[in-house]
């Protein structure tokens, strides 16, 4: 017995935790207060840490992309309050040399009244569709020709059927020969649909287009400009014609609604969303360019979202030979419009959706209360000893 005793005696010596007999126990209101605050402070500390630790966070990795066969959506929705759908032209053209005039798949325009309202009578018609053209976008009517009928495209270059009846048809053939369709007024076509009296109706609406297409995963541009897109020569080219000689003095102020490269992810911020430009001057281009991210989110639940991410720098600029400060420059000529030029980024962010681990947690949980308690037993002390002075010179200044 007696060896066992002085073998616990020895252990007991390692007791960093010595207690101090009830007697000699010393409770004040500050300690009380000290720890009902310490407690309150533990609880909520303690609920912090436990919704953080069932949380999940995104954990990002940075990776050089290798994906260059896929293709890249991009996804828009624009206003132009002040240029009419017919006058709209939306292309598309990228460094490997595919280029899209004038978008017609999933590009849609909407047609609106100069206070900016929908025009329901045309809502969100095809701009693709060929078969009407911009009769449909005008009115929805086309020419009631009989079935003997073949018109005359004046020289340009005729359809597949090899007849322009309707004006349509003959300002395509003009596209196709590279000329201006800017004499409506001549052609049997236009006279008998009222196409000058359509255009004249519109020419103080504005528009909206909204809607996607997939290019190229390489470096590019899409832009919206006035007039009739075409290819001659390898040069692209718009015939402004009807936007410069229809009286109305049509500006590109315009309000990004939207604009994404890819899938909608929550939590990833479009830079361009809701901005808006305004100019009054109708020789005006807008450029953006952009800087395109390929980005991959990993999620728990085992899906997985592929999109992209962009940063974009803007310039604008006056075409005849202004800029917005009003000094004189070299910078003449160009297209009006709004122009996208985007690029692809080598590299390529990961995000993973991680839990964190339970260790972490546990780790956290003793820290916050290790952490409180001594705090807490340090203030203790300090106000106690404050206490114990004070009253000692108070007696001290009693007995002198």
């Amino acid at each position: 017995m007696g060896k066992r005793g002085s073998v616990l005696s020895q252990f007991q010596s390692f007791d960093a935790y010595a207690k101090t007999l009830d007697d000699f126990r010393v409770k004040t209101y500050y300690g009380a207060a000290l720890t009902i605050i310490s407690a309150i402070l533990i609880c909520i500390l303690l609920w912090s840490e436990f919704s953080d630790y069932r949380t999940p966070e995104m954990k990002p990795q940075l990776v050089v992309d290798k994906s260059r066969k896929q293709r890249l959506e991009i996804n828009i929705n624009i206003t132009f309050p002040h240029v009419p759908c017919y006058l709209l032209s939306v292309d598309v053209m990228d460094i490997a040399g595919e280029t899209h005039n004038d978008l017609a798949h999933d590009i849609y325009k909407t047609r609106l009244d100069p206070d900016g309202n929908e025009i329901h009578v045309e809502k969100a018609k095809d701009l693709g569709d060929q078969a009407k053209g911009i009769n449909t976008v005008l009115n929805d009517t086309t020419v009631a020709q009989n079935e003997t009928y073949c018109g005359s495209c004046y020289g340009g270059d005729p359809p597949e059927s090899g007849c322009c009846n309707t004006c349509e048809e003959v300002r395509e053939s003009y596209v196709k020969k590279g000329w201006s369709f800017n004499n409506p007024d001549s052609i049997e076509q236009c006279l008998n649909e009222g196409w000058k009296e359509k255009i004249a109706q519109q020419s103080k609406e504005g528009c909206n287009v909204a809607g996607s297409v997939r290019v190229n995963k390489v470096a590019g541009n899409f832009h919206l400009a006035p007039g009739k897109s075409y290819q001659q020569n390898n040069i692209h080219l718009h015939d402004l014609q009807p936007f410069l000689n229809d009286g109305v003095n049509h500006d590109f102020t315009h309000e990004i609604h939207h604009l994404s490269f890819g899938p909608k992810v929550q939590g990833v911020v479009n830079p361009l969303d809701g901005i808006g430009r305004s100019v009054s001057q109708g020789h005006y281009m807008f450029q953006y360019f952009v800087k395109v991210v390929s980005t991959q989110f990993h999620y728990l639940n085992q899906t997985t979202i592929y999109t992209n991410q962009y940063s974009v720098t803007q310039y604008e600029r006056d075409l005849t030979g202004r800029d917005t400060s009003g000094h004189v420059h070299t910078h003449q000529g160009g297209l009006p419009g709004v122009f996208f030029n985007y690029d692809i980024s080598p590299m390529l962010i990961i995000n993973r959706e991680e839990r964190k681990s339970f260790t972490h947690f546990l780790t956290g949980v003793c820290a916050i209360v290790g952490g409180i308690f001594t705090v807490a037993g340090i203030m203790d002390g300090f106000i106690y000893n404050a206490e114990k002075t004070l009253k000692k010179k108070i007696e001290l200044g009693k007995h002198l």
